[in-house]
């Protein structure tokens, strides 16, 4: 049974899809993760805090993610010890305004939230379960603002990778959106650390590594180099094997994009790429290629 590194993080709430479809053919799958999220712009966003929504005539909050949540308990607990615990005047307070958030999760972290900071948080919690989608809230948060003909402007916190479909919506009904960036997300700083403790407990039959995206391959591979003999586009796997002392594997993508990349940027050699982005497609062409050596 040999190894197959998924440069991904398995999900934890339930059994992972992908870990389970190489597992079911007889792999060994470990899941290793690759990207964190860090905090962003705190600096501004504690300034928007400050000056309250009145004054940046404001008429709600939009919150997609607990990321986001997070950026404002940060901001909050700055202001909240750069003032020493004083009152908050009423044109400050964020109670005055609706947080429309997307999903029962961030809906939760923001309740959360205002329960566990008494100042700059929210009390007006709108949306939930009946907001999972952007185009779900969207559509809420448009039935939900006032239709008396004043302007509607909205603070809008975002990551640094973002579809457009909640403002497309938004800003062609004539709602304005205010744009905060207030997190990224990067390479994780712990990928080299739990790359060798993978490597420490899983022993030395690694088969496969699977690289799910272009953005993860560029920052893994200089680290996966320190381990693996990774196959080079025109290098035969024998030729690789003469060339290093360490693990040499077969490569994997989930997808076209993943795979040119890989190709063209990175110029390692591709044995598989899965006919469809499915754990299933996926786990079966790794499966298909072995079976064919």
């Amino acid at each position: 049974m040999s190894n197959v590194l998924l440069l991904r993080a398995a999900n934890q709430d339930s059994p992972d899809r992908y870990e389970d479809a190489f597992r079911s053919r007889g792999y060994h799958p470990i899941s290793v993760p690759v990207l964190e999220t860090v905090i962003v712009g705190c600096e501004e966003l504690v300034r928007r805090l400050s000056i309250g929504p009145e004054k940046q005539s404001l008429s709600g909050v939009i919150i997609t993610s607990q990321r986001a949540v997070e950026a404002w308990s940060e901001a909050a607990q700055a202001l909240i010890i750069a003032d020493n615990n004083m009152p908050l005047k009423p044109e400050y307070d964020w109670w005055s305004v609706p947080f429309y958030a997307v999903g029962e999760a961030t809906s939760a972290a923001l309740r959360d939230l205002s329960e566990k900071i008494p100042l700059y948080t929210p009390r007006d919690i709108r949306g939930g379960s009946e907001t999972g989608t952007a185009e779900r809230l969207a559509g809420f948060i448009l039935n939900d603002l006032p239709s008396d003909g004043t302007s509607k402007k909205l603070l809008y916190l975002t990551g640094d990778k973002n579809r457009d479909t909640l403002p497309t919506i938004l800003e062609s009904a004539g709602v304005t959106l205010d744009s905060l960036q207030v997190y990224a997300t990067q390479g994780s700083s712990m990928f080299p650390h739990d790359l060798s403790l993978a490597l420490e407990h899983e022993g030395l039959s690694w088969g496969w590594i699977v690289y799910f995206a272009p953005s993860v391959a560029e920052f893994v591979t200089p680290i996966l180099r320190n381990h693996f003999t990774l196959p080079a586009v025109h290098s035969s796997i024998e030729e690789c094997a003469r060339l290093s002392e360490y693990h040499h594997v077969k490569v994997a993508a989930i997808g076209p994009t993943t795979e040119s990349f890989l190709q063209q940027t990175l110029k390692l050699s591709v044995a598989v790429t899965a006919r469809n982005p499915k754990p299933d497609d996926l786990a079966d062409g790794v499966l298909q290629h072995d079976e064919a050596q």
